[in-house]
């Protein structure tokens, strides 16, 4: 289940304001509660686990975990029932003054069911779950391969899907007795190559027409991924996805990993890049075609009232009420939204316009 841009918007804003927090000891709270299950028994499991609290032998670790597990359970009995989707709540002595105490709570409803049931005291808040929920709508294929092996998946959000594994009949690098040399080595170019076509064909199978596919990470030992890429295999729809090509040390499922590891940075710049590519088409529309765009927070919500909108810009910036209220009508008249951050120069300009920007389907005189 995708989730929109605002819930998306305040997702992240909700993990920005509490990653930061740091526990001097494993004194930081985390409960999931999943989608339909009985928020008394969570909230007995805590009691209980006020008990155990009692043994921890620092006095002040004593004391901040059994604040924020009183916190806790006071906030979820406020509550009183699971929500439908279930309920991500943290708690601990977040002061940034050692010998201090500043007990807080924070809890989230999500805006997809939660299946995970978490209690866990740590140094920090675990918060990948909800990471993994403002990834779910971002899909990237993987292939990793050398001269033997070759395996394509999906990284959906944080979850690598396995697709398709294949073998080659490349033979080792040691020839059969009675082969002349050129000939055993014709013979592994020739296999190579049939190798790179059937895992091509695969890709095409698997990525080809995917709307939902930003982008294609390659990976593997040695130089047979740059000879894959760099030949005449992959169909330039996918050869045009591919975002990066990355030195790996193994194949097959430790490779995937290894891959999607090594590709941290490139994904997160990818992200950047897509605002930056939305920015530029309004800014590039905004020198050369103003007709087709306009900014300013009254000016754009007059279009999206009158169904003129392709797409609607919101920066971060904005206040979280009005991005609800516009996102409500751009549904209604199957605009799209993109929240656009602060973090590029572009993103800037577009908080610097007045926080709102639209590109319009057709030119309108102003």
């Amino acid at each position: 289940m995708a989730i929109t841009s605002t819930e998306k918007f305040k997702l992240h804003k909700f993990i920005k304001s509490i990653e930061k927090f740091k526990g001097r000891h494993t004194e930081l709270v985390t409960v999931y509660v999943p989608a339909g299950y009985d928020l008394n028994k969570v909230i007995n499991q805590l009691s209980q686990e006020q008990g155990t609290a009692k043994n921890i032998k620092s006095k002040a670790t004593r004391d901040n975990v059994q604040a924020a597990l009183e916190k806790m359970i006071q906030h979820l009995r406020t509550i009183g029932l699971t929500p439908p989707n279930g309920l991500a709540a943290f708690s601990g002595n977040v002061s940034e003054r050692e010998g201090q105490e500043d007990i807080q709570v924070f809890s989230l409803q999500p805006p997809v069911p939660i299946n995970l049931r978490l209690y866990r005291c740590d140094k920090e808040f675990i918060l990948d779950a909800l990471r993994e929920m403002c990834d779910t709508d971002v899909m990237y294929g993987l292939v990793v391969l050398d001269r033997r092996d070759a395996i394509i998946a999906m990284l959906k959000g944080k979850t690598i899907i396995p697709l398709v594994k294949t073998h080659s009949e490349v033979p080792g690098k040691f020839k059969a007795g009675g082969q002349s040399s050129v000939r055993f080595a014709r013979n592994r170019e020739l296999a190579a190559v049939a190798h790179y076509k059937k895992v091509a064909d695969y890709m095409k199978d698997q990525f080809l027409g995917k709307q939902e596919l930003k982008g294609i990470l390659v990976g593997g030992p040695g130089p047979t991924k740059y000879d894959f890429v760099d030949g005449n295999y992959i169909t330039n729809e996918l050869k045009l996805k591919i975002v990066t090509i990355k030195d790996l040390s193994y194949t097959e499922e430790f490779g995937l990993q290894e891959l999607v590891d090594r590709c941290e940075d490139v994904l997160a710049s990818e992200e950047i890049a897509a605002e930056k590519k939305i920015m530029n088409e309004f800014l590039t529309m905004f020198n050369t075609n103003i007709d087709k765009v306009a900014y300013g927070e009254n000016d754009c919500k007059k279009h999206l009232m009158n169904g003129v909108v392709d797409t609607l810009l919101i920066s971060e910036e904005a206040d979280e009420k009005t991005i609800e209220e516009f996102e409500a009508i751009a549904k209604q008249f199957n605009s799209t939204v993109k929240i656009i951050s602060t973090q590029t120069r572009e993103g800037v300009q577009l908080r610097d316009l007045g926080k709102f920007g639209v590109i319009l389907r057709y030119a309108i005189e102003s």
